[in-house]
């Protein structure tokens, strides 16, 4: 990953998920990869997928709450209430996060019980066009 994409992609995060704070490095044990912090917290990282020419991104964050509570931690951590966790159709080992009306990601269950989740986010190149 180069700085532009580096730069572009700390800005998405920082708006998907309206926090300022959040920034985006290099993964200093891999170069193909990016490391999301907030503060002095790592939040997750960030893949490269350059498959058929066209470039893409996922965003991963480990998340240790249960589902309970899943909503108020992300938006504590955020320090934004606009986050919101919604039911999936017929799936049950999976949520939707979204800000206001607009989809983010996919929340998934790491373990039958819950006690852990998985945030996934596509980044697609288009994402960050504009950025």
């Amino acid at each position: 990953m180069n700085k532009s994409e580096l730069r572009k992609l700390q800005e998405f995060l920082r708006q998907s998920f309206g926090a300022p704070a959040i920034k985006v490095g290099l993964d200093p044990k891999n170069e193909d990869a990016a490391v999301a912090s907030f503060g002095e917290r790592v939040l997750g990282s960030i893949s490269v997928d350059d498959e058929d020419g066209d470039r893409s991104f996922s965003f991963a964050m480990k998340i240790p709450v249960e589902r309970p509570v899943l909503q108020d931690y992300l938006r504590r951590l955020f320090d934004n209430d606009d986050l919101k966790i919604v039911a999936r159709g017929r799936k049950t080992d999976s949520v939707e996060l979204n800000r206001g009306d607009d989809f983010l990601a996919v929340i998934s269950a790491d373990d039958p019980k819950g006690k852990t989740f998985t945030l996934q986010m596509a980044i697609l190149d288009i994402d960050l066009d504009d950025l």
